[in-house]
């Protein structure tokens, strides 16, 4: 359950400041894309977090394939969408639990 918890705290927590963003300068995606490249900085975590995401998808793709655990494929979508935050502990509770 501590999985589970953290995948809803990776996916509220990290929302919480892209909705002030978007309250703050309008529903723009360039504009985001661009405010993540600011600087060397958030371009460098940027692209740690775009590696991991597809790491973590190589992962998901290999485990699911060997251990037939088909509801952990919602963890890709989770983690291109929300984030590694969520998708992460989002798959390892799908990954701790009995398969079927």
């Amino acid at each position: 359950m501590v999985y589970l918890g953290l995948a809803v705290w990776g996916a509220i927590h990290p929302m919480s400041w892209f909705v002030r963003w978007f309250l703050e300068n309008g529903i723009d995606l360039a504009d985001l894309i661009d405010a993540w490249h600011v600087n060397a900085a958030t371009s460098g975590l940027v692209w740690d977090l775009t590696i991991s995401a597809i790491a973590l998808t190589v992962w998901i793709l290999a485990e699911v394939a060997v251990r037939r655990n088909w509801a952990a494929l919602w963890a890709i979508p989770a983690t291109f969408c929300i984030g590694v935050s969520c998708g992460l502990p989002l798959y390892l509770w799908f990954r701790s639990r009995p398969i079927d």
